[in-house]
């Protein structure tokens, strides 16, 4: 059985927990709190030497660290990535997006208020959180256009962009001018198998 070391609060633990729960794959999820240390024990650091989550531990013991790299490894050969050549490099057009444009200012912004370290931040969360505006402008304006991020059909592009997308707020960001940013959100959240991001425990073989 594959195993999934996973943070709870993770949007990039997320986004693996919602490509399982959608193709339906069993797994066994292993919790490493990373405000802990518990990723960089000699231990762990033996499976990724990066020393980060998610790291998803194969059946015959590899390892395969980074988050959009694993979303691609288990969607591949399923609908959740398409076939065509073009399609297959605009998800990974979008993907790269994510992990450049998007996460570093959208993620860490809420992590840092998650954590109380906002404050002691100063002017670079008022920067950050523009970049994050930047980003949120530019998924605006490809989605009034489109219902989803690619071929306009559901694919991990759009999980790789929903998982911190939904929880913006949490960072501070106001999502209320994005009419066809939220209405994205709720295409995604009412698809098939979809779980919150505090399912700690998702039973993928279940509808």
């Amino acid at each position: 059985m594959l195993k999934l070391y996973d943070f709870l609060e993770s949007g990039n633990g997320y986004k693996v927990r919602l490509v399982l729960s959608a193709l339906q794959i069993p797994y066994e999820r292993i919790e490493l709190d990373i405000t802990r240390g518990q990723t960089r024990t000699p231990e762990f650091l033996r499976r990724n030497p990066n020393g980060r989550i998610p790291t998803l531990e194969l059946e015959d013991g590899t390892h395969l660290a980074e988050s959009n790299a694993i979303q691609w490894y288990l969607a591949d050969g399923t609908a959740l990535l398409p076939e065509g050549r073009l399609e297959r490099a605009r998800v990974l057009q979008w993907m790269f997006f994510e992990q450049y444009s998007h996460e570093p200012y959208i993620a860490v912004v809420r992590y840092w208020v998650h954590h109380g370290m906002d404050s002691e931040r100063g002017a670079e969360v008022d920067q950050r959180r523009k970049l994050g505006y930047d980003a949120l402008d530019v998924m605006e304006r490809h989605l009034s256009a489109a219902d989803y991020f690619v071929a306009n059909r559901f694919s991990i592009a759009d999980i790789a962009l929903y998982a911190y997308t939904h929880v913006a707020h949490e960072g501070g960001f106001d999502l209320s001018g994005y009419p066809k940013l939220d209405a994205w959100l709720g295409r995604v959240r009412d698809r098939p198998r979809h779980i919150p991001i505090t399912c700690a425990d998702p039973q993928p073989g279940a509808a």
